[in-house]
């Protein structure tokens, strides 16, 4: 049995750390779209103010240094999941209230907060739990049971949520249950990390006596100066300019009404189909788009990938045109555009990878999943206006044209031929 560095076997916590990680994200920027989708509230003001959701994931790189600083890992962690477990029952309790909206929208804003300061941690316990070789080997299955979550989240809580509310006759108790659920959830986890994390002795706070500020602000210019920063930054921003208007609208789009001009799904086939078949297309395809950059590298895979994000989306463009009321057609269109969007992910991932190499590489990464999580923010910030303009149809077709974005910046980038392949990465270990 594989052990960590402190002696406990990952199989006991890794599953559960990364599962934990990954569930709080996909409830407060999928879960929420569909539970006021649910409850009345207009396509436009779900994504404008559901967008918002992303900016502590986009501004997280400022207070990271804070958590380093500021006792163990292990306790942020324990702390964090009993805190997002406490924000959970809120907005259970928020549900039923007459002005649940705004409410809830706090609760949400606070877990917001919450699951990105435990990604921090998270990710800054997993360095110091285990050695080098084995935070490479772990790494997939780190990502599977991240996966695992966004599967429980956009799938199975949807379907229990749709399902509750069918058996009982209220939408309202549905999704109570669902978070009560996950308010106890996050109680047993806590406990269960309390006891069954393992504790390295590299796990303390990490003092830089008076020239921590210095430290902090040298790490964010040497990011600043690094080549083709501006162009690293667009291409950060525009890569997924597409996608980031498509994931808001397209639950919105399945559960709207035929007349309008929606496909009248229930919220229980939408967690079968959105929620369990887009997320198994989506892993399919960003397994498959990791292999393909192992063989032949990133700058060989980027422009096949950068289509393949893009041009998937044409099905939706097929489903508003004809609106089929077959499950089966809907369920596969849905599937071919996540996994094309799983497939062209792979690429942006190692870019960032790419662009944070070299000196202080852990942090330049967190500051790219900041500007990642602005690039999904703001576009979602007027996809739901832009679609009450145009109709589902015409928005649809909009995203097809945002490809436009995508190219332009994969034509303007530089990248090393070698980067990413496995025969390149081995020469130089």
């Amino acid at each position: 049995m594989t052990t960590s560095s402190a002696g406990r076997s990952v199989w006991s916590w890794i599953p559960s750390l990364y599962f934990a990680q990954g569930l709080p994200y996909v409830i407060v920027m999928t879960l929420s779209v569909i539970l006021y989708k649910d409850l009345g509230i207009s396509n436009t003001d779900i994504t404008f103010y559901t967008s918002w959701l992303y900016l502590p994931f986009v501004i997280k790189p400022l207070w990271a240094p804070l958590v380093d600083m500021n006792g163990k890992k292990r306790g942020w962690i324990v702390v964090t999941e009993l805190v997002i477990g406490a924000l959970f029952a809120a907005v259970a309790l928020t549900i039923p209230a007459s002005d649940f909206f705004r409410w809830s929208l706090a609760c949400f804003w606070l877990l917001a907060f919450a699951a990105a300061t435990h990604d921090i941690s998270v990710d800054g316990f997993y360095m110091l739990a285990l050695e080098k070789h084995q935070q490479a080997a772990y790494v997939g299955f780190r990502s599977l049971f991240y996966r695992c979550a966004m599967l429980t989240g956009q799938g199975g809580l949807v379907w229990l949520a749709g399902h509750t509310a069918g058996l009982s006759g209220s939408v309202e108790k549905g999704w109570m249950l669902v978070f009560g659920l996950l308010a106890a959830m996050f109680l047993v986890v806590a406990v269960w990390h309390q006891f069954g994390l393992p504790k390295p002795d590299s796990d303390h706070a990490q003092r830089h006596g008076d020239n921590w500020w210095h430290s902090f602000v040298a790490v964010f210019a040497l990011y600043f100066r690094k080549p083709q920063f501006a162009l690293a930054i667009a291409f950060m921003l525009l890569y997924r300019f597409g996608e980031a208007q498509l994931v808001k609208v397209a639950p919105l789009f399945l559960k709207d009404s035929i007349a309008n001009g929606g496909l009248a799904l229930s919220t229980e086939q939408v967690g079968l189909i959105y929620g369990m078949a887009g997320m198994a297309a989506l892993t399919t395809g960003g397994i498959a788009g990791g292999a393909a950059i192992s063989r032949w590298g990133l700058k060989a895979c980027l422009w096949p990938m950068a289509i393949a994000i893009n041009l998937p989306h044409l099905v939706y463009v097929y489903l508003a045109w004809i609106q089929p009321q077959h499950t089966g057609i809907i369920g596969i269109s849905v599937a071919i555009e996540q996994f094309g969007y799983g497939f062209g992910f792979a690429a942006y991932l190692l870019y960032l990878m790419m662009f944070s190499d070299g000196e202080h590489k852990t942090a330049h990464y967190a500051i790219c999943t900041g500007f990642m999580a602005l690039s999904m923010m703001i576009p979602g910030l007027f996809s739901g206006w832009l679609q009450a303009q145009l109709g589902y149809t015409g928005f649809f077709l909009w995203i097809c044209v945002a490809a436009l974005a995508t190219f332009i910046v994969c034509a303007m980038i530089r990248i090393d031929p070698q980067f990413g392949k496995k025969d390149a990465q081995q020469a130089q270990t």
